[in-house]
């Protein structure tokens, strides 16, 4: 009777354990992350990712110094400016647009150092860069900082953010130790070449070099973007994606998205049709997106620069940039990256399929642009030109493949000017060049 008791009672302990068992196995939830709502952007990198300052960068300084100007937009020179201004406490920053009665005569006023953006920055990205105290400041964009060194000796020093799109203007101070600093190590102590003041319109002076520069004309041989790369980046489950080959190009696509490469053009475009378009971001979610979505793949494959977005359209662009500082233009958009975006994910992804990773020392060659005094004229005698469509005028390079080689990129300097929103070429024998 002993030993039936004891089969009994081990029995029951053993359906207890299975029961606890099973009811474990029924009940356990692993804490993992929910995967709803989100698309994943696989780690896949091209290049290196690159932080604020090396993606929105100053492209020129001028300095108001008795009625002269001089400037530069020199890499090397911008990026000591930059430096030295990422040291200051920005402070007690106001809005002071309504206080002016002459915005174009202010900015350019002497004892005035601007340092300028090719395109609007929202200051809410930029404090990545500068020290700006207070928890909050007032939103706004700007695409020029001005110095007021003529306040040098005071107890504070005043910095100006400029908007030249809207006209406005916010007023920031720094330290009297600040501002004198860079008086001495830039404003007077800097040799920077002159440069001439050609007014527009009333709201708009165009700035430009009074003597010849000297330039260098590069040959790349490009290097092919591996395609495979960005089909893993962009989709969102690249097991799915079917690719298709063609004369002058390949196509991958799933059910919602497409990615093109044309051979002939040698330009990638990713296209999301599904993703919403009803939705207007503000300047600094924008332009944040667009470049973590740049890094997310490591895509920054030459200098690509910001140069511009717009709120109404969601679209935002990068342009690849020369070693020394100046622009790079090409016809077909080989030098830039577009980005369309939707509510939630990208909409349109255009870009080049090549980088120019190989220079050919050895092909270099220096080049002797004509003066900003040549070029003006030489726009001034065009039939139908309107100054007041002059927006700006620019030293750059075209960037075009080699008539002799069609295997190489030539970098070719020349001048460029934005006429009524586009960007149009003068070339060196407009100008009567060798």
């Amino acid at each position: 009777m002993r030993y039936e008791n004891i089969k009994s009672i081990i029995l029951i302990i053993l359906v207890l354990i299975s029961i606890l068992f099973t009811w474990g196995l029924w009940t356990y939830q692993p804490n993992y992350e929910k995967m709803e709502g989100r698309k994943y952007v696989k780690e896949v990198t091209l290049n290196e990712k690159q932080e604020v300052q090396k993606i929105i960068r100053p492209e020129q300084v001028l300095f108001h110094i008795d009625g002269k100007h001089y400037g530069t937009n020199q890499n090397g020179e911008l990026d000591k400016i930059i430096n030295e201004l990422s040291k200051w406490s920005i402070f007690d920053i106001k809005n002071e647009t309504d206080k002016l009665k002459d915005f174009n005569k202010f900015i350019h006023s002497d004892g005035h150092a601007e340092v300028i953006f090719p395109g609007e920055v929202p200051i809410e990205l930029y404090r990545s860069v500068l020290n700006i105290e207070g928890r909050k400041i007032p939103s706004f964009n700007f695409d020029r900082i001005i110095i007021n060194v003529e306040n040098s000796g005071k107890e504070n020093g005043i910095v100006y953010f400029v908007s030249s799109e809207h006209q406005q203007i916010y007023e920031g101070h720094i330290s009297s130790a600040n501002l004198n600093a860079f008086n001495h190590g830039f404003f007077k102590g800097g040799k920077f070449p002159r440069f001439f003041a050609f007014k527009a319109s009333d709201t708009r002076t165009i700035f430009l070099p009074e003597e010849k520069t000297k330039m260098t004309r590069y040959k790349y041989l490009p290097v092919t973007l591996d395609s495979n790369e960005f089909k893993e980046a962009l989709f969102s489950d690249p097991s799915f994606v079917q690719k298709s080959v063609f004369s002058n190009g390949e196509e991958y696509t799933n059910d919602s998205s497409k990615m093109t490469i044309n051979y002939d053009t040698d330009m990638l475009s990713y296209v999301n049709p599904t993703a919403e378009d009803n939705y207007v971001e503000k300047s600094y979610d924008l332009v944040k997106r667009s470049i973590d979505f740049v890094n997310e793949h490591g895509g920054w494959t030459d200098a690509f620069r910001y140069v511009a977005k717009d709120e109404y359209k969601r679209m935002v662009t990068f342009r690849i940039y020369s070693r020394e500082g100046y622009p790079v233009f090409n016809e077909s958009g080989l030098s830039e990256i577009n980005e369309v975006w939707g509510q939630n994910e990208i909409n349109k992804y255009i870009r080049p399929n090549i980088s120019l990773e190989l220079p050919l020392t050895t092909e270099a060659k220096n080049v002797i642009l004509p003066s900003g005094y040549k070029a003006l004229d030489f726009l001034q005698k065009k039939r139908d030109f309107k100054p007041e469509l002059l927006e700006q005028m620019v030293l750059g390079y075209r960037m075009e493949w080699d008539a002799g080689e069609n295997r190489l990129i030539l970098l070719e300097p020349a001048w460029f000017y934005r006429y009524n929103h586009t960007w149009e070429l003068i070339t060196l024998e407009d100008l009567g060049g060798a």
